[in-house]
């Protein structure tokens, strides 16, 4: 029998779908009608989530890292997601690609120029600000904020779902369910619902932001590429074209959309990072980069765990610690995606290239990109840092691409790059919402076509409102401060995570052949299975 026939076909969860909906909806009105309140107490949230549980996001971070390294090259790395005979579902290239386009989005564009000029004016560890030693702490700080860390929270939780998925074989794409070993019955019921509302409020709250936060950079893209006055409009084309494009690619789903629209996107990505590089201060960019990776090494235990509590100059809070919030309110998004094209790969696989090609990824951007910025602002060329305190992100990415070769031609090709860039992530956030709001869904099947355009037009839907009433900081915030209850939920997961795996290896291959004999229940694929599939025998 076949995996997708051993349970009921996919249907929609009314008990997900529409609470998720209705959630969606009363937050957008209360921010349309009263913004200015509830402004004031998410921020006020923030402040206290950041100002006094930073050290727990940063020990969480640390732990995520250390914790996954043991998993890695552990007796459990080399255990596969799926059955003694299954294939990887892609090609190492398209499987890359997608889980680092889902991860960044247009959000590297914005801030792999940016980040490194802000960190030179505001330097950490009681550097002086604008000095030499700041310039070479902010290109290393920047890649220490987009690196191993960030990409260990990302991949803490996709483990235990993709195990559940794959190997336990239980038909849901949910943080509930991987939780079931923990939570028991009680994964089906209320506390399984509130985790998986959580999630669906964390994942369309940041895509949301990401779109607001990208219109007004691609509209000022498109107004020094085309001369047309940037308007309220024009900022509408632009939502209404990238609405069309990662609409599309959510209703053609993961093989035909998604993935060529990420082999697509990294692959331009990459002809433009090698484009600043030969065109820009070659030397200069590649010594930097050379001197941020021996900083980075030398102080990685350091930075990581700093919380500057007796200068308290706020950098920790301003930046380190608001990283870190962020990256663990997008890690459900990434946990279930990652998790659901990872199929016919072992743990220790799907561990290392995430974090080791997510990391060099992010290096390879803010070494480049960022390394160019800082050359201008420091030679004297172009004031980013002017720009950036006056004008604001959108108009200094402009005025740095504007001194690159050809004029229009690069203006436009970078503009192609944002909406590509963005379409990739929120095309996965569409289908993974819809994931989440149907249930009967193995890993082997998708969700309906109608339940991934509805999101995609939900997740437009956000963001212009977010336009519209200008509230990006307020969802921004909001977005964050379920990182929190995030945290926990998280360390749920690896608690499950490592029951499964220890239940699993206790249990015999004669004892789970026996239970399938008996046909109790849609038994999961066997622990001994999925090590002989996967270790070769003595």
């Amino acid at each position: 029998m076949s995996t997708t026939e051993q349970h009921p076909r996919p249907s929609l969860d009314k008990g997900v779908f529409w609470p998720g909906v209705l959630m969606i909806l009363v937050a957008a009105l209360a921010i349309s009608f009263n913004p200015e309140p509830v402004r004031i107490g998410v921020k006020s949230l923030l402040a206290i989530i950041t100002g006094q549980f930073g050290w727990l996001l940063l020990l969480f971070g640390f732990f995520s890292f250390v914790s996954l390294g043991w998993l890695a090259f552990g007796r459990y790395g080399h255990i596969k997601l799926g059955g003694p005979e299954e294939e990887p579902e892609f090609s190492n290239f398209s499987w890359v690609c997608m889980i680092f386009c889902a991860a960044m989005g247009i959000s590297i564009i914005n801030w792999s120029f940016v980040e490194p000029v802000f960190l030179m004016h505001d330097s950490p560890l009681g550097v002086e600000p604008g000095s030499p030693a700041a310039i070479e702490y902010a290109a290393m700080y920047s890649q220490f904020h987009w690196g191993l860390v960030p990409w260990a929270i990302y991949t803490i939780a996709s483990i235990p779902v993709a195990y559940c998925l794959y190997v336990r074989k239980e038909p849901f794409l949910r943080f509930s369910t991987a939780s079931k070993p923990v939570l028991g019955d009680y994964a089906g019921r209320w506390p399984g619902k509130v985790i998986d509302l959580v999630v669906a409020f964390s994942i369309l709250g940041g895509v949301g932001t990401s779109l607001g936060l990208s219109v007004p950079l691609v509209s000022t893209l498109l107004s020094s590429l085309t001369g047309v006055e940037e308007s309220f409009t024009l900022k509408m084309m632009v939502l209404i074209l990238w609405t069309a494009l990662f609409s599309y690619s959510a209703y053609k789903g993961l093989g035909k959309g998604i993935r060529v629209l990420s082999d697509i996107n990294i692959s331009l990505a990459f002809l433009l990072l090698l484009f600043v590089l030969a065109v820009g201060p070659t030397v200069f960019i590649l010594k930097l980069w050379s001197n941020s990776l021996g900083l980075y090494l030398d102080n990685f235990f350091r930075i990581t765990l700093w919380t500057d509590p007796v200068a308290k100059t706020g950098f920790t809070e301003k930046w380190t610690v608001f990283y870190w919030a962020w990256w663990v309110a997008y890690a459900p998004m990434m946990a279930l995606f990652i998790a659901r094209i990872s199929r016919g790969r072992t743990i220790r696989e799907v561990i290392v290239n995430e974090i080791f090609w997510g990391t060099v990824g992010c290096m390879t951007f803010f070494a480049i990109w960022g390394g160019y910025s800082l050359y201008l602002e420091t030679h004297n060329l172009v004031p980013v840092n002017e720009i950036l305190n006056k004008d604001g992100i959108p108009d200094a990415v402009v005025a740095i691409l504007q001194t690159l070769p050809g004029g229009n031609l690069t203006l436009g090709v970078f503009t192609v790059l944002s909406f590509i860039f963005l379409a990739t992530t929120l095309d996965s956030a569409a289908y993974t919402l819809a994931s989440v709001s149907t249930k009967n869904l193995s890993g082997y099947q998708e969700p309906a076509r109608w339940n991934r355009l509805l999101w995609a037009f939900l997740i437009a839907l956000t963001g212009l409102a977010l336009l519209v009433v200008g509230g990006l900081d307020i969802i921004q915030a909001s977005t964050l401060v379920v990182s929190l209850p995030m945290v926990a939920v998280l360390l749920l997961l690896c608690w499950a995570l490592l029951r499964d795996l220890r239940a699993d290896e206790r249990m015999s291959i004669s004892e789970r052949s026996t239970v399938l004999a008996k046909g109790i229940g849609a038994a999961p694929v066997s622990y001994g299975a999925a090590v002989k599939c996967a270790k070769p025998e003595d």
